[in-house]
């Protein structure tokens, strides 16, 4: 019996996504990292049977500084990518106006090799040529397999910074409500009801950037979030019991 897949989810069931579609993969996966480390740390503290104050006084600290510490490294490792790429396009304007002939001789050899011959290998070479920049720009992505990002470095660093304080504060959003207001129910219950639910979007999102199935992009994402507040938890506990 064949067993039906479920679809992945498409930009037209959220038209809003659009919008943002650029920047959603920063957004997603600076959104898991978030909830996923601000929940570890929240049942490893709940685990060791630490003070609610403790726990956002901890929570808060993880937010801050892992958040700025991941969108620092999305922004340094895009721009580190594309001074590589201006780099070797530096280079490669330089070869096309000082050693033009072997340069030609290159897109040459790459057109043969993808079954271009005699004279209509002859005519491609000649129309590329023609143009400097469509040259080096063929250069790029044929001989040197390199294509300029479009993302802004400043702009992924961002998004993976809002993404990362937005979506990790959801576990300390009840105790934060208790310092402030007073909560009645248990707070890590609801700390992981509310958590649970950010999983459960933030996965959702992860199919409309990763292409793949609802069902699989939610389950790992919550599997994931489980297994690392598991271990938070038990360690925290383990180490509560050692120490005391």
């Amino acid at each position: 019996m064949k067993t039906l897949e479920p679809e992945p989810i498409h930009a037209d069931e959220f038209p809003f996504l659009k919008r943002f579609r650029k920047y959603l993969g920063e957004f997603v996966y600076g959104g898991i990292d978030g909830s996923i480390t601000t929940f570890a740390v929240v049942s490893g503290a709940v685990g060791a049977g630490l003070d609610s104050s403790i726990i956002i006084i901890l929570g808060f600290a993880n937010l801050l500084a892992d958040g700025f510490s991941m969108s620092v490294g999305a922004y340094l490792s895009k721009k580190s990518e594309r001074d590589n790429f201006r780099r070797h396009r530096d280079q490669e304007y330089w070869e096309v106006d000082n050693i033009p002939d072997k340069e030609k001789e290159e897109i040459r050899v790459i057109f043969r090799e993808k079954g271009f011959e005699v004279d209509l290998l002859e005519q491609v070479v000649e129309t590329i040529t023609a143009d400097r920049d469509r040259w080096v720009g063929v250069m790029m992505k044929e001989e040197l397999g390199m294509i300029e990002e479009a993302k802004s470095p400043l702009a992924i660093g961002g998004v993976t910074y809002v993404s990362f304080l937005a979506v990790g504060f959801i576990p300390l959003l009840v105790y934060v409500w208790d310092y402030m207001l007073g909560f009645p129910g248990d707070l890590f219950l609801w700390s992981s009801i509310l958590t649970s639910f950010a999983f459960l979007i933030i996965g959702l999102l992860k199919t409309y950037v990763t292409d793949t199935s609802r069902i699989k992009g939610i389950l790992e994402t919550l599997v994931l979030g489980v297994i690392a507040a598991s271990v938070a938890y038990f360690v925290g506990d383990f180490l509560e019991k050692l120490l005391s």
